[in-house]
């Protein structure tokens, strides 16, 4: 399978330093929201990289599901791949990519696990349907055929019929606690504008600067 060798440029307005808020989670959620208005379907969605048990890189999209001040959000099986590897390795990096808008956002930190009263309002706000699959899916691991995880959830169905499921106790979710946020602008003649926040050693501060593309 071949690709043009360039494609259509793009069109963006210029990213300058004096557009950026002082705060990355503020500018995050500003850009979360132009994406959202923008029209992409997803804006929240995630790509997920984590250290696998050996040492290699490994990817998958998530949803965010939460963005304060503290890091951001997401939740999964507590036996998948991504949570046995940040169980080994609290390393992570998310990347936002929003292309009515040619932009792109990469976030680098340390996950911690979430409260698990969190998990439980969390697991509780899901539709129902949402709430069974997570039950009956053994996440990550070899199934034999569709049909046996569909008869798993037939199964749960009937077995909490008219009551609330209960959060599986292999449930939970995460935080990324960002130590970099890089802000990502598409730009004429592959000229982007790049722009990577940084702690800075005032406490809650970051220091801001421009890269190349």
């Amino acid at each position: 399978m071949q690709f043009p060798l360039e494609r259509p440029e793009y069109s963006s307005p210029p990213l300058a330093r004096a557009d950026l808020h002082s705060d990355p989670v503020a500018q995050l959620t500003t850009w979360l929201e132009e994406a959202g208005a923008a029209g992409n379907p997803l804006p929240e969605a995630m790509c997920l990289s984590t250290v696998g048990e050996d040492g290699g890189p490994a990817s998958r999209m998530v949803l965010l599901k939460g963005l304060q001040p503290e890091g951001l959000d997401f939740f999964t099986c507590l036996e998948s791949a991504k949570a046995s590897h940040l169980a080994a390795d609290p390393r992570a990096c998310v990347d936002f990519w929003w292309s009515s808008l040619h932009r792109q956002v990469a976030i680098g930190g340390q996950v911690e696990p979430l409260r698990r009263q969190v998990v439980e309002e969390y697991f509780q706000s899901r539709p129902r349907g949402s709430q069974v699959a997570a039950t009956a899916s053994r996440q990550s691991h070899e199934s034999s055929g569709r049909q046996e995880l569909e008869e798993r959830c037939l199964e749960i169905e009937a077995r909490f019929k008219g009551l609330p499921i209960p959060c599986p106790d292999n449930w939970g979710g995460f935080r990324l606690a960002p130590d970099r946020f890089e802000f990502w602008q598409g730009r004429e003649d592959r000229l982007h504008d790049r722009f990577v926040y940084l702690p800075s050693e005032d406490a809650g501060a970051w220091r801001i600067k421009r890269l190349d593309p």
